[in-house]
């Protein structure tokens, strides 16, 4: 008869031998990123003439929001590092997590601040790859925080950018005699109760305080003139706020423009031939995808080549033949090809013939990017401003006449 103790120290070898297989097996880079930012083009070709399948694996995931609870979790783990002996159930539990080392995820701008706040990811080593040199220096101050996640000269960089976009305009074709051009537009009396709208706060308060002249990242907007009239008005325009079934009213014509984020908008445009596109010419709200390296206490063994690995990828992102194809198979912008409307960035190369003729073909990103100067990334805000920005957006969404 097998005794207790007989049990469970077969039970701790077995288990000891499974993590220690799931190391050997964890020698590779685990790449988790956003479904759809990387095309399968892209990897096929990294694969082909960069590294093999077995030393870099990629795992798609749907939303941004997962990979941000994903690291939370790494982290967590890693505190729970602590006993000299861990029990079975922790032994087993870690051998279902993959090395929190072995680990690159993309995360969008949006949760930089609050990654780095939390000590969710560590700073990036980007000096010594030749294209972060040609990246303009917009990207580099989105990108180099200090310790608490706020934006620094003097900071270190937590991110590398791959992929970016903006919101723009929707509109049907078939039901307007005209084409809107700005913000101001979504004001216009024929268009009340035909709108649909991004059910974030941020954005909505942000376009309105555009239309006024004002940054979206206005720390008072107690200095806005009128500022609660002008949202008051654009609230009657509004048939439908949603983060992310905004297109449905407007594919149905229940609504004749809608206001959301371009790679969503784009995706069906031209399934929709009713359906245009504009880039308000007074800028937008812009964000970014990044690959970060998510922190830990307990490098590998062969970190310093799993490190060498992460460049080497990010470095292949920003190669000509991968702009070109995360242009035409995401419908997201390369930070490489912001330098078009940055032309005194040093260092930076003009784009290719073959890049420009692209950008012809898609004339909504063409556009985002000729408004990029005019546009801004939404910044963290002091919780006391972000606090105002919600208020008033509560206070604006309990008044429909």
């Amino acid at each position: 008869m097998i005794n207790r103790r007989h049990f469970l120290l077969t039970s701790l070898a077995t288990a000891t031998s499974f993590l220690s297989g799931c190391s050997r097996s964890q020698d590779f880079l685990n790449v988790t990123l956003l479904q759809g930012s990387i095309p399968p083009q892209l990897i096929g070709d990294f694969y082909k003439n960069v590294a093999k399948k077995n030393q870099i694996r990629f795992k798609p995931t749907k939303q941004i929001q997962q990979i941000f609870e994903f690291i939370t979790e790494l982290q967590q783990s890693e505190k729970k590092k602590t006993s000299s002996i861990p029990s079975l159930k922790s032994l087993l539990s870690l051998g279902q997590q993959p090395n929190q080392q072995n680990q690159l995820v993309s995360l969008g701008d949006a949760w930089l601040q609050e990654a780095i706040a939390k000590n969710l990811i560590q700073p990036l080593d980007l000096d010594r790859l030749e294209k972060w040199q040609q990246i303009a220096p917009s990207w580099k101050n989105l990108v180099k925080r200090d310790s608490q996640g706020n934006p620094s000269s003097q900071g270190k960089i937590y991110g590398a950018p791959y992929r970016w976009g903006g919101v723009v305009i929707a509109y049907r074709k078939d039901k307007l005699d005209w084409t809107p051009q700005n913000w101001s537009d979504l004001w216009k009396e024929e268009l009340q109760g035909r709108i649909s709208l991004l059910d974030n706060y941020r954005e909505v308060i942000g376009l309105t305080l555009k239309k006024l002249g004002y940054s979206y990242n206005t720390k008072d907007l107690n200095q806005v003139k009128n500022l609660p009239e002008e949202l008051q008005q654009l609230h009657q325009q509004v048939k439908f706020y949603s983060s992310d079934k905004y297109l449905q009213p407007l594919l149905l014509g229940d609504t004749w423009l809608a206001v959301g984020w371009s790679t969503d908008i784009l995706s069906v445009t031209d399934r929709y031939k009713d359906i245009g596109v504009i880039v308000p010419n007074s800028g937008t709200s812009l964000w970014s995808e990044l690959w970060v390296q998510p922190n830990s206490k307990t490098p590998a063994p062969n970190q310093e080549n799993l490190d060498s690995l992460a460049q080497t990828w990010i470095d292949y992102c920003w190669e000509s033949t991968s702009v070109r194809q995360i242009l035409l198979f995401t419908d997201g912008i390369s930070p490489t090809i912001t330098a078009r409307a940055e032309e005194s960035s040093p260092g930076v190369k003009s784009i290719s013939e073959d890049l420009a003729q692209d950008l012809e073909s898609k004339p909504a990103l063409n556009s985002l990017l000729a408004a990029f100067p005019q546009s801004e990334f939404l910044e963290f805000l002091p919780p006391e401003v972000d606090k105002s920005y919600l208020e008033l957006w509560q206070k604006i969404r309990t008044v429909k006449s």
